[in-house]
């Protein structure tokens, strides 16, 4: 087999030592020396043709373009374009693979057209930062056995399918077995009855080989004590009183189970915890009581089974929940699949499984969907509630920040509170009730006030907040003083 060759670009006078390190490094490692070869500038032998014209050949012969992107821009040419940007945009229309990796100092010394080209990069390719020449040459080399596992040029075991775990049929829950086929039934026309053995399951689902040896993700999603064997299978949710991770905290849970649990506990910490907006009942003791939470419950629900689903379960890291005042930011160790990147994540894109094993058995629970829309559902279930468009990083880790409404008083908040015929009747309702103790009792506090309506001290606070700005309402005296209604 040919060895793949790799160009490396970047301003000649910025990287010397990166770029001689990087192809020293691919040349020499037992695996990557196997299967690829360098190219850098240095090495380029006198010719009669222009560097330039060199330079683009070797783009146009190149199976993968590595870009090494800093503050300075380089030598223009009569179109003001850098070979850089020239060498990127070749790679970028042949098609290519492109790496690009960004040193984050000093950006704020960063040439203009440089900072326009990596916003350029950003909008299409994987790419990634780097502080020192240590850090580059980690990432260097996991992206590409990243790339070479993609190809398929050598093959490993994914974690969900490893079998080396030591537990047996006896550490799995009979129950949650038959639960799961029930479930599975009911949503998705499950083949198999719910009186099947467990070793038929586990057969059906490829969770059990021919030498009765349990998968990883057998234990993860039906295990009695899935921790036992993996610990950092877990998560972690903390609420914060503001914006910033900050003491003290009102709330903070580390949640324990199978993969199912895991989802649904971490779910209801976030839903118990934001503002629920209560109807009225319907004439007659039988009428449901509608709701309508501060956030979408699907959308939640979809971003934290992405982060267990998806996760990489052999960091010891564990998948973090954060409800901050403005947000909620759900945390996933582990990175896309190689050639996904955030922007695509917006619109259509494969379905591409960290752990296939076990996206399997949440499907047919219903639980994910198999056509990669997982994303894109939160996006559209955000923009449906009025909410800001969510975002996805991917940093060390994978990130999702779902927005909460914004205050009252921004003028770039949600419409939804004014566009929500059931909400805004709600608030009505909800506003003349606390106009009404108000005038009975001018010295409550707003923790009674919470406590006589029934809905959370910060939804308290926004309808005060509101009556203050339209001059219904006024404060006298102070904390110790009293409520004036002023349209009296």
């Amino acid at each position: 087999m040919r060895r793949m060759k790799i160009f490396i670009s970047s301003v000649q006078s910025e990287f010397a030592e990166e770029r001689a390190m990087l192809c020293h490094y691919i040349r020499t490692d037992v695996l990557l020396g196997k299967f690829f070869e360098p190219f850098i500038f240095e090495e380029v032998p006198a010719s009669e043709y222009s560097a330039s014209h060199v330079y683009l050949r070797e783009v146009e012969l190149c199976d993968i373009y590595i870009g090494l992107y800093g503050n300075l821009y380089g030598y223009e040419d009569d179109e003001g374009i850098s070979p850089t940007e020239r060498e990127y945009d070749l790679a970028s229309k042949l098609h290519k693979s492109c790496l690009i990796y960004i040193k984050s100092i000093d950006e704020e010394k960063r040439h203009p057209k440089e900072a326009a080209l990596i916003r350029k990069v950003e909008q299409d390719i994987v790419r990634k930062t780097f502080v020192d020449i240590d850090g580059l040459r980690t990432s260097v080399y996991a992206s590409l056995i990243r790339y070479l596992e993609g190809k398929e040029y050598i093959r490993c075991c994914p974690f969900d399918a490893s079998n080396d775990n030591g537990a047996t049929l006896e550490d799995l829950d009979e129950d949650k077995m038959k639960n799961f086929i029930y479930m599975a039934r009911t949503k998705r026309n499950f083949p198999l009855l719910v009186d099947s053995s467990p070793i038929s399951l586990l057969t059906h689902l490829d969770l059990i080989d021919d030498r009765g040896r349990l998968a990883n993700a057998a234990v993860l999603l039906f295990g009695r004590k899935p921790q036992k064997f993996f610990i950092t299978s877990e998560v972690k949710c903390v609420q914060f009183y503001g914006n910033e991770v900050q003491k003290p905290m009102p709330a903070y849970q580390i949640y324990k189970g199978d993969v199912f649990e895991l989802v649904d506990q971490a779910t209801s910490f976030v839903m118990s915890r934001i503002d629920n907006w209560v109807g009225t009942r319907a004439e007659g003791d039988k009428a449901d009581v509608a709701t309508h939470p501060e956030l979408p419950i699907d959308a939640v629900k979809e971003a934290i089974v992405n982060a267990v689903c998806h996760r990489d379960y052999t960091s010891n890291a564990s998948v973090q929940v954060m409800l901050f005042q403005n947000r909620l930011e759900i945390w996933n160790p582990g990175t896309l699949p190689y050639g996904l990147t955030v922007q695509k994540l917006q619109g259509p894109h494969k379905s591409l499984p960290n752990n296939p094993l076990l996206a399997d058995p949440m499907y047919w629970n219903g639980y994910i969907e198999k056509l990669g829309t997982g994303t894109e559902d939160i996006i559209r279930k955000c923009k449906e509630y009025g909410l800001r468009i969510p975002e996805f990083h991917q940093d060390e880790d994978f990130r999702v920040i779902i927005w909460r409404e914004q205050q009252e008083n921004d003028p770039k908040r949600s419409k939804a509170f004014q566009n929500d015929p059931k909400r805004s009747k709600v608030y009505a309702k909800e506003q003349d009730g606390l106009l009404q103790i108000i005038k009975e009792v001018p010295t409550i506090s707003r923790a009674a006030l919470s406590k006589k309506l029934n809905i959370s001290e910060r939804q308290v606070r926004k309808i005060i907040d509101r009556l203050k700005e339209e001059g219904v309402l006024t404060r006298q005296g102070g904390k110790s003083g009293r409520w004036v209604v002023n349209n009296e």
